[in-house]
């Protein structure tokens, strides 16, 4: 178990998709015995929307909000049913939650808050964003498990391309909400939506830990599963949950899971400021 850096200049919000829940809880306990001023944030995936309510303090209203909307859910078996609007019930559900979670409030706190940098990632220009989104996230998934790593390139290989993109002007544009719904999209389960005129998918795909830019100083990163391999850099700190998380990836029916999974990272928390 690594040291926490007491003062990290950064701090990178990973990827993982309903495991980000972990950061959350990880964060917020914390909090109590710590605090945390870095210079810059990054997010990707479930982590964007994990970093955007950390850096406006509304981390619980998220945990809540997922909660209750996953109250109204019984099963996955729509998972890839798109709807008149091409898009499937999870994609809805996830898009509603964000917009609710990041109102205006919020987007003021990030627009004033630290540097804030979400990665998206594009496909490939075939004309078919969620066939080729789909075997490109069954490459990222292969990479994931034998490489061991969070950072990756086999996807990049087959023509993904990734951008940081600003998200307190995002906020302050009034668009903070399409930025990290747009940041998690996971074919075929989501339909790969549009921004700046490009198609969209999961920026995790690229890199499920991506660093600022500038990257510069003590980097705190909070992974959401443990990696056979991790890079030695002086400077960057990577922690991960004790356990796997209780909530899956993308599964949209057990609330509790997303409270256990809270309650993980709290616990891991306390393991730290244990060892002083």
């Amino acid at each position: 178990m690594p040291s926490l850096p007491e003062d990290p200049a950064q701090i990178v919000f990973s990827g993982g998709g309903l495991r980000c829940f972990w950061q959350g809880g990880f964060l917020t306990r914390l909090a109590q015995d710590m605090s945390f001023a870095p210079k810059r944030i990054t997010g990707v995936s479930g982590g964007a929307l994990a970093g955007a309510a950390w850096i406006a303090g509304i981390e619980h209203r998220l945990l809540d909000t997922m909660c209750a909307a996953f109250e109204r859910r019984d099963t996955n078996i729509d998972l890839f049913e798109a709807d008149k609007n091409g898009i499937t019930p999870h994609q809805e559900l996830y898009c509603d939650v964000v917009g609710r979670v990041l109102n205006d409030e919020a987007a003021r706190r990030i627009a004033q808050g630290p540097a804030f940098q979400i990665q998206i990632a594009h496909p490939p220009e075939t004309g078919l964003a969620t066939l080729t989104g789909t075997a490109l996230a069954a490459t990222y998934e292969a990479e994931l498990h034998i490489v061991g790593s969070p950072h990756f390139n086999w996807a990049e290989k087959m023509g993904l391309t990734s951008n940081l993109i600003d998200a307190k002007a995002a906020a302050r544009n009034g668009r903070l909400a399409d930025l990290v719904s747009a940041a998690a999209v996971i074919p075929p389960v989501f339909e790969p939506p549009l921004w700046e005129g490009r198609r969209v998918v999961d920026g995790g795909m690229a890199d499920q830990a991506p660093m600022p830019d500038p990257d510069e100083g003590e980097t705190l990163v909070l992974l959401t599963r443990e990696y056979k391999k991790l890079p030695d850099v002086a400077g960057r700190t990577y922690v991960w949950p004790g356990k796997e998380t209780p909530a899956d990836k993308i599964d949209f029916t057990d609330p509790q899971k997303l409270r256990d999974t809270w309650a993980l990272g709290e616990r891991d928390a306390e393991r730290y400021l244990a060892r002083g």
